[in-house]
């Protein structure tokens, strides 16, 4: 059972942030160091990629684990209302999916960098210059 009121929660879920996010900040950031330049967000692009690099051809996504449902321990599914989240978390991975087939017809390179990949200054890095270095 969830713990807070309806009106509450909703007031929770509403300050989650949609871009800005620490692990966006992270990925610019290394980016930046490493001499990289980019857009942030384009609107007319499939899904506003977080990061788009028109020279390289490449756009990144960098996704929450819980909202796109990465295999990791950080895409627990809530206890409560799991119908609810189920069915929220198949569309998010569906969109996904079209974003990047969309992405990929249009000749976009697309990576996806996981919020549990940011966290880790080595490991965000090391997939940094793999992407860079395709």
């Amino acid at each position: 059972m969830d713990h807070l009121t309806p009106l509450k929660r909703s007031e929770l879920m509403s300050k989650v942030k949609k871009k800005d996010t620490l692990p966006e900040m992270r990925v610019r950031s290394a980016l930046h160091k490493m001499g990289v330049r980019y857009r942030l967000n384009l609107k007319g692009l499939p899904g506003s990629p977080d990061i788009v690099m028109r020279s390289r051809g490449r756009v990144i996504f960098v996704h929450g684990c819980f909202w796109h449902r990465h295999d990791c321990r950080k895409s627990a599914l809530p206890k409560t209302n799991i119908d609810f989240w189920r069915t929220k978390f198949q569309r998010n991975v569906e969109r996904d999916q079209r974003n990047v087939a969309e992405l990929t017809s249009m000749g976009w390179a697309v990576d996806v960098i996981w919020q549990c990949e940011a966290v880790q200054p080595d490991l965000l890095a090391t997939r940094l210059i793999e992407i860079i270095g395709r």
